[in-house]
């Protein structure tokens, strides 16, 4: 067999592979669409058949049930409290440790990126009663300004890698034209970091947006600072569970960040190569 042979079967093999694990994680998510568009009734009968009729009155009852409108308005505000403040302390922070290369510096970004090892559940009781004293649960805000914590370590990590790449000339030019450190970094290196900083705002944005354990500690259960997963919830008892409204509820949550994710999924790509490999 000749070696052209045998790489085109290879990459055949290989998107045969890729092709089954596709449909392996899709399929789940299919189901979910299309069990949203059931009666109740066919759902149990039958939860893998094609629905009969298209039940678009699932879509009304949810959206009108949950309010819908201020749940998506709870979590454009979290998650645009969020992503705001892991991106200006992660980019900043990433830039001075980078910039300012000595033993201290390393001490402090050895900590900052510890984190991602901790396991939320294991911290999880202790933040409840940290956020309770000091008035940060409950609220919409609060719960966004707690995501600076949790995603500052990742996204410190990416922009540190990435900001090497960036040659330090370009901050001694500045320096000679006048310009201050917070000039520099605003005017110079962080335009610089664009493929980046859009990879952090969209892997955060599906984090923050379809997160569910950290609201279900800090939020209230009510509609005014319930996020829309936690809205999905509702319709889940131990006694009785609506799942065709389960399921709308959940298409409702998700497809957003899922739309984000397909705009904007070339950069993804670019940032984490950028961020990861070139550091």
């Amino acid at each position: 067999m000749h070696a052209k042979t045998k790489r085109r079967l290879f990459h055949a093999t290989f998107l045969f592979l890729i092709a089954v694990l596709a449909i392996i994680y899709i399929y789940p998510v299919f189901l979910m669409f299309m069990n949203s568009f059931k009666p109740f009734g066919e759902i149990v009968s039958d939860a893998i058949a094609l629905p009969s009729k298209l039940a678009i009155e699932n879509y009304t009852y949810v959206i009108d049930k949950i309010d819908y409108a201020h749940l998506f308005f709870n979590n454009v505000l979290i998650t645009v409290v969020g992503i705001l403040g892991i991106v200006f302390f992660s980019a900043s922070t990433a830039y001075i440790l980078d910039r300012r290369r000595n033993r201290y510096t390393r001490i402090v970004h050895f900590l900052i990126i510890t984190p991602m090892l901790i396991p939320f559940q294991t911290i999880m009781i202790t933040l409840l009663k940290t956020m309770t004293v000091i008035h940060l649960s409950g609220s919409k805000i609060g719960l966004g300004i707690q995501y600076w914590g949790f995603g500052i370590p990742m996204a410190t990590f990416i922009f540190y890698n990435f900001m090497k790449t960036i040659p330090n000339e370009l901050d001694e030019s500045a320096k000679i034209d006048g310009a201050s450190t917070t000039r520099t970094f605003a005017s110079v290196i962080f335009p610089l970091l664009k493929s980046v900083t859009v990879t952090v705002i969209v892997l955060d944005v599906m984090w923050i947006w379809n997160d569910f354990l950290l609201p279900l500690l800090m939020v209230n259960s009510d509609n005014k600072t319930k996020t829309l997963v936690l809205a999905a919830y509702t319709f889940i008892g131990q006694m009785n569970t609506k799942w065709h409204y389960a399921m709308t509820a959940m298409v409702l949550a998700v497809v957003p960040s899922i739309i984000i994710f397909i705009l904007l999924q070339k950069y993804i790509v670019e940032g984490v190569v950028a961020g990861a490999v070139k550091g």
